[in-house]
């Protein structure tokens, strides 16, 4: 599961992983903290990503969507396979709470080159 971006700022807590019921498919959580200075990486899951802030604010960039902000308490879902990235917009240091429902035997996280 220590699929890991190094980058400055950012920092990935595994939390659990374990196979579902759903043949094929396994989730994994992670407590992600984005610092100030934490770079804004693109990237793609092979399943859903649902995503609840816990603190600071964040900006959003989906493939195929105008960038928007989401603040501590709130919540979204990035579709599977599609290219995101997300950075702190606030003043201080933001986190997410980040639940993958993705299928197994696939990259956890990849990064995309553009």
């Amino acid at each position: 599961m220590n699929t890991v971006v190094h980058a400055p700022g950012l920092t990935r807590t595994d939390l659990q992983e374990q196979d579902l019921r759903i043949a094929g498919y396994r989730v994994i959580q992670n407590r992600v903290g984005i610092g100030p200075e934490a770079p804004a990486v693109r990237h793609k899951h092979p399943g859903e990503e649902v995503i609840y802030v816990l603190e600071g604010t964040l900006e959003y960039s989906i493939d195929g969507r105008a960038p928007f902000t989401v603040t501590a308490g709130e919540a979204l879902t990035v579709p599977a396979e599609t290219v995101h990235s997300v950075r702190n917009v606030g003043d201080g240091d933001a986190a997410e709470l980040a639940t993958y429902i993705v299928e197994k035997d696939k990259p956890f996280l990849v990064i995309v080159d553009d």
